[in-house]
């Protein structure tokens, strides 16, 4: 399948495996990468800009496919070294950077200059638009339905798509609720040229997280999600868990009152590796998608990606035709 996104990126396949923390190493982004999609490191998942450089030189000894590093500029309890990050990205080589959080716009010469393409997530067409006119490459558009940060606006997938597809020009990729290759075909038709999938990666045998984890999105269903951080202005679709509970609470005793300090202990990254790596299900809050009610397996990538484009290849030749047909 050929996409402004495929050719842009230089894949086979127009699906990205967006960064998530304690999630996006070496190991599942040269499994993606290999399996024809962009695999993506997360920068920030590792402890310095130097972890960084080895695990960009892990990803290139897995994988002589293109693969990108994600980078998210987020508000933290201690500012990363982002200029030592971008250095080690821009060393190892890289071809992709996808930013998320703030916007890149500080840094977005540097990358491009280094011969990087840029694309931003966004959870709304304002910001899009804004990536756009800094001169991102592409952006990722995250509706409401998206595992982590969906936002302040709450517009899900079937009006953000096209709300996009109206106003840029620039290629997107759809993020949120995305998992097979109904997904692929529907944000396809709402004008995406491919889609971005983070949970679903989570629940495959090459994701590098504890068992426990796969297994909690195997038994869930599309009702497991909740939000938090709602009135800190830093929303977060999480699983629901122990943790999670413990965090509303809170919220429901402070209201309006409520700072992170609150509920530092629940959601810091520390705790939340204890959940994705040593399996303590109810340590933290961890990020999680809607799209968990469309998760019913655990396959590798190469068997998930080729069953995604085959799956989209019968719903376009057969199925939509078939209506086409039937009405002619």
């Amino acid at each position: 399948m050929k996409t402004r996104i495929t050719t842009l990126f230089g894949i086979e396949r127009p699906i990205i495996q967006g960064g998530m923390h304690h999630v996006g190493f070496a190991q599942l982004a040269a499994a993606v990468s290999n399996a024809g999609g962009l695999g993506i490191i997360t920068a920030l998942t590792q402890p310095t800009p130097e972890d960084l450089v080895r695990e960009i030189a892990e990803c290139q000894s897995l994988t002589d496919k293109p693969f990108g590093v994600n980078l998210t500029f987020l508000p933290s309890f201690k500012e990363p070294p982002y200029e030592e990050y971008i250095q080690a990205i821009i060393d190892g080589g890289v071809t992709v950077v996808e930013t998320a959080g703030r916007s890149p716009e500080p840094y977005l010469a540097r990358l491009q200059e280094a011969g990087i393409k840029v694309i931003h997530k966004c959870t709304s067409v304002r910001h899009a638009l804004k990536a756009q006119s800094i001169g991102c490459d592409a952006v990722s558009v995250d509706g409401f339905e998206c595992g982590g940060h969906p936002g302040e606006d709450d517009i899900p997938n079937f009006i953000l798509l096209p709300r996009a597809a109206e106003e840029l020009t620039i290629p997107f990729v759809a993020s949120g609720g995305m998992a097979d290759g109904r997904s692929l075909v529907a944000a396809m038709a709402l004008g995406a040229e491919g889609m971005n999938m983070g949970t679903r990666f989570i629940a495959t045998t090459d994701a590098p997280v504890h068992d426990n984890v796969k297994q909690a999105l195997l038994e869930a269903d599309e009702r497991q999600t909740r939000l938090i951080m709602r009135n800190l202005r830093n929303t977060e679709r999480v699983m629901n868990n122990a943790a999670v509970e413990s965090i509303q609470a809170i919220e429901a005793d402070k209201g309006k009152y409520i700072a992170i300090d609150d509920i530092r202990h629940l959601v810091t990254g520390a705790q939340g590796r204890k959940v994705l790596q040593e399996g303590e299900m109810d340590a933290a809050a961890w990020s999680c998608g809607m799209v968990a009610g469309l998760i019913h397996d655990i396959p590798d990538c190469a068997t998930l990606l080729e069953r995604i484009m085959n799956e989209a290849e019968t719903i376009v030749d057969q199925r939509l035709k078939g209506f086409m047909a039937a009405s002619g």
